[in-house]
């Protein structure tokens, strides 16, 4: 049950240099995921043809998208060798969780997406999309704070992970073999980190030791908008309710972690906004099944 798709050869960019305060943030990424806010539902959704030799990972990375989001779009699309001329669908509209709130940094780890809203200046919304913790070595939810902003930072490695990879150094200089990237926030859990990447391709994946991580180019505006002190929520929410222009929208996403019935937290999050009578049972429970990660309108 995924958004309509149809070819759009003409590629569409985020209006962020129009943003109010984009002085702030200094110059944005072509396809920078910064919005103007307030709102419940951020970004555009569209189709675009595959290029010649274009994977989806590249497509995913030019519209600031994860790979589990243009993965989960495109059910049935080989996403290392997509056939060129092929629509491919850009799931770009996304659903602001229930925990986002001015001044809160919120990593939504169902969807690999981070949220914040600047608690002053100009109301904006901006979004990323983030790798996460692997099996085993799971990003933890919680709460926290950004304690400390590091430009350039050395890598100082675990012991663990000196352990599982012998070679490695005690410290990891600035540069290309860096995995922490260009920029870090660091948490109040020891060790756990909100970085840049020299591996993009794990954007969208749960391929860390527990470090969140983003795209070289989404980092430093990130790290822009983000003050020292920040609290910061990892939360699971892999069902999101909107009510936009009189839609009712719902976004499921596949979350094994999140151990929840979905129709009931669905039911929940409907109930909560006295909306019950307004559902299309039908649309409702094929989005549920489907868990495509992208808006749903399930009204009548």
């Amino acid at each position: 049950m995924a958004f309509p798709c149809v070819a759009i050869v003409k590629r569409w960019r985020r209006k962020t240099a129009l943003l109010a305060g984009v002085a702030l943030l200094g110059a944005l990424p072509a396809e920078a995921a910064v919005f103007p806010g307030p709102g419940e539902v951020v970004g555009r959704s569209l189709c675009r043809e595959v290029r010649p030799g274009e994977s989806l990972i590249e497509v995913a990375r030019a519209y600031d998208l994860g790979f589990n989001e243009i993965a989960a779009a495109n059910p049935g699309l080989d996403p290392f060798i997509p056939p060129a001329g092929t629509p491919v669908a850009i799931p770009g509209e996304h659903l602001v969780p229930a925990a986002v709130a001015p001044g809160r940094l919120v990593v939504n780890l169902s969807e690999l997406r981070l949220y914040f809203v600047p608690a002053t200046g100009p109301p904006l919304v901006a979004t990323f999309p983030v790798g996460a913790g692997s099996e085993g070595k799971e990003t933890p939810p919680g709460s926290y704070r950004v304690m400390e902003k590091r430009t350039d930072p050395p890598w100082h490695v675990p012991a663990s992970i000196r352990r599982e990879q012998p070679r490695l150094p005690a410290v990891v200089l600035p540069g290309p073999d860096n995995p922490l990237g260009s920029h870090a926030l660091r948490l109040t859990d020891d060790g756990l980190m909100i970085h840049g990447t020299n591996r993009p391709w794990g954007v969208g994946r749960a391929v860390s030791h527990g470090c969140i991580r983003l795209y070289p180019e989404d980092i430093p505006v990130l790290f822009r908008l983000v003050p020292v002190g920040t609290p910061v929520a990892i939360v699971r929410e892999p069902v999101k309710v909107a009510v936009q222009d009189g839609r009712l929208l719902i976004e499921v996403h596949r979350d094994d972690g999140a151990r929840i019935d979905y129709a009931a937290e669905a039911t929940r999050l409907i109930l909560a906004r006295d909306a019950l009578g307004r559902v299309n049972a039908s649309r409702l429970f094929r989005a549920l099944a489907e868990k495509r990660g992208v808006p749903v309108d399930i009204g009548r």
